[in-house]
């Protein structure tokens, strides 16, 4: 892997490698051709070296999936950019409505592979339209998956992998600030150790579970995915070295269908967990998480906690923004609570 290649780096080059691979893979979306490349440039390059597969569309979420959809259900492996994750819900109709329930609709005799990329996330001043992480409204849909990439592992293969092998729609979402973030080394990382990859389903979404090199055994487990495992990196670094409060990292890509048996394990390790995601804190998906913990875990649980955004729309005021977002100052006061308070 080349020095700084970013998840946007792994990310492109996945997309190539599909198209590559698979004629039946068309790329769709809004101001995806050279040079323009999409806003956030993931797309970058592909229109150029594909020019009959990268199509772009007119500015209509509904229309582009829509179209997709009936691609998919005709024997092509359409893969949509929503240019912000915010505006995937002019087109819900036709991800919830209609692509997630034909295969049941029809008796499993349609399937309708179609992924759905979008950015998500906030704290680049975007305001309220523009900088929210709804996957959430999405995570209770049957017949929908919904993955996230991280900097751990291999961002770009778990893209190519649902492109090449999932059957059913699935929403791919992409934090815009881990567009810049290198992908994590562990050969050469003086900090973190991958203790284990699990999981992977039919097509390859696995469970990463980190800790620090040589550290005791870990009295807390954090869950989170997207961005926020990069806040979680800092905050078990600094638990350990300003707390001596020692944590280890669960990094799920599925989001749903749940794969609870990684964080479940983690938890029965150190007895707590504090689930971390950038949407809203109600209803969201470390709501699920622990609920579903309490009902299957076995053993005594000492504490479960969830950092999340406040609940109200995000402002556009960077100040105003950030006191919104869960930090690593969040992160590591409710950490502390949990180990000493408890």
């Amino acid at each position: 892997m080349k020095e700084n290649f970013t998840v946007l780096d792994s990310l492109n080059h996945a997309l190539s490698r599909a198209l590559a691979d698979d004629k039946q893979v068309y790329l769709l979306g809004e101001d995806l051709l050279d040079p323009y490349g999409g806003a956030f440039k993931v797309t970058r390059g592909l229109s150029t070296a594909f020019p009959n597969r990268v199509i772009t569309t007119p500015v209509s979420e509904a229309g582009i999936l829509g179209l997709a959809t009936g691609m998919a259900l005709r024997g092509l492996r359409p893969v949509v950019e929503i240019m912000f994750g915010d505006f995937i819900t002019l087109g819900t109709d036709q991800l919830v409505n209609h692509a997630a329930k034909f295969r049941y609709i029809y008796n499993d005799e349609v399937k309708a592979p179609l992924i759905v990329r979008t950015p998500m996330g906030g704290r680049r001043g975007y305001g309220p339209t523009h900088s929210q992480t709804i996957e959430k409204l999405f995570m209770g849909v049957p017949g929908l998956s919904v993955v996230a990439p991280t900097s751990v592992g291999d961002p770009g293969q778990l893209l190519y992998d649902v492109i090449m092998n999932t059957d059913d729609p699935l929403l791919f979402v992409e934090n815009k600030l881990l567009y810049a973030v290198p992908i994590m080394d562990f050969t050469s990382s003086q900090e973190f150790i991958l203790i284990r990859r699990e999981g992977g389903g039919s097509f390859s979404t696995p469970t990463y579970i980190l800790t620090i090199m040589g550290a005791p055994s870990p009295v807390l487990t954090l869950a989170a995915y997207g961005y926020m495992v990069e806040l979680a990196r800092e905050a078990i670094l600094r638990l350990a070295y300003e707390e001596e409060i020692f944590a280890e990292l669960v990094v799920p890509t599925r989001l749903t269908p749940f794969e609870i048996e990684p964080i479940l394990a983690s938890m029965h390790r150190t007895g707590r967990l504090l689930a971390i995601e950038e949407s809203t804190l109600s209803m969201g998906w470390g709501s699920e998480l622990l609920a579903r913990l309490v009902e299957v875990s076995s053993q005594k649980i000492k504490a479960v906690r969830r950092v999340a955004a406040n609940d109200h729309p995000l402002p556009a005021a960077s100040t105003l923004e950030s006191a919104a977002l869960p930090d690593v100052e969040t992160i590591i006061r409710t950490a502390r609570d949990m180990v000493r308070g408890s």
